[in-house]
């Protein structure tokens, strides 16, 4: 086979899997075929499926096991640690369609455990609202938030179906001030059952405070399953 013949299949082998991939025909976690088998589909040497196959490896659209074969990756969001980020463009930059839903909306009096998280004086008028985030139709996040109405009291008449609460908020009040929390659990069997994983699985939290120049404004605990999502922070030296 000359070289000119296997740059051209190296190329058509890296579109028609990319192409696969991102169309959501081959999904996440979906067996790649093995090499041997792409070898005999397009005619070619298995040198060229296996650099086809490294460079989608090194792109983060495959994942190679030893001894089990080529794995479509399952999608991963990033976030910088201390911005105010939004969950629909992170699934969007994973070229992934956004919906979310809401699971419950009430208004009601804070509770102890409510004054501990959002900073609060007990018996205040908060909205106690969860929502789960999807992905290609999947869960993607878990969403539950703590609204102060003493703050943000137009959140009263806001049932958050058509925007979510976080990007509505930010359109309705500024905040001065965010404090972030990150640690790692196991999914009680309510978070497992909203996200649709077995109950342990691995999962990341990150917990926000924000106040603004009236108070606390907002408590919010995102769940993700722990292969979905990542932090990243930048930063320079210290001067």
């Amino acid at each position: 086979m000359n070289q000119s013949k296997d740059a051209t299949l190296h190329q058509r082998i890296l579109n028609d899997i990319e192409g696969r991939i991102v169309s959501g025909e081959w999904p996440p976690g979906h067996r790649i075929p093995f090499e041997i088998d792409l070898t005999r589909e397009y005619d070619c040497s298995r040198m060229t499926v296996n650099k086809a196959l490294t460079q989608l490896a090194k792109a983060g659209l495959i994942e190679r096991r030893k001894k089990s074969g080529s794995f479509v990756s399952q999608p991963q969001a990033q976030s910088a640690i201390l911005e105010i980020h939004d969950i629909k463009a992170e699934v969007q930059s994973l070229n992934l369609a956004y919906s979310y839903t809401v699971a419950k909306r009430m208004v009601r009096k804070a509770k102890a455990d409510d004054v501990r998280r959002l900073d609060v004086p007990p018996d205040s008028s908060i909205i106690d609202v969860v929502c789960i985030h999807h992905a290609g139709g999947l869960p993607f996040c878990l969403e539950e938030r703590l609204i102060s109405l003493t703050a943000v009291p137009e959140a009263a008449d806001a049932d958050f179906s058509e925007i979510a609460p976080g990007a509505w908020l930010i359109n309705q009040i500024p905040w001065s001030t965010a404090e972030h929390r990150i640690h790692a659990v196991s999914a009680s069997t309510e978070e497992a059952t909203a996200l649709g994983i077995p109950k342990n699985t691995a999962c990341l939290v990150v917990e926000r405070r924000t106040w603004s120049n009236f108070g606390p404004v907002t408590q919010v605990r995102f769940t993700y399953p722990g292969d979905k999502h990542a932090l990243v922070a930048r930063f320079t030296p210290a001067s």
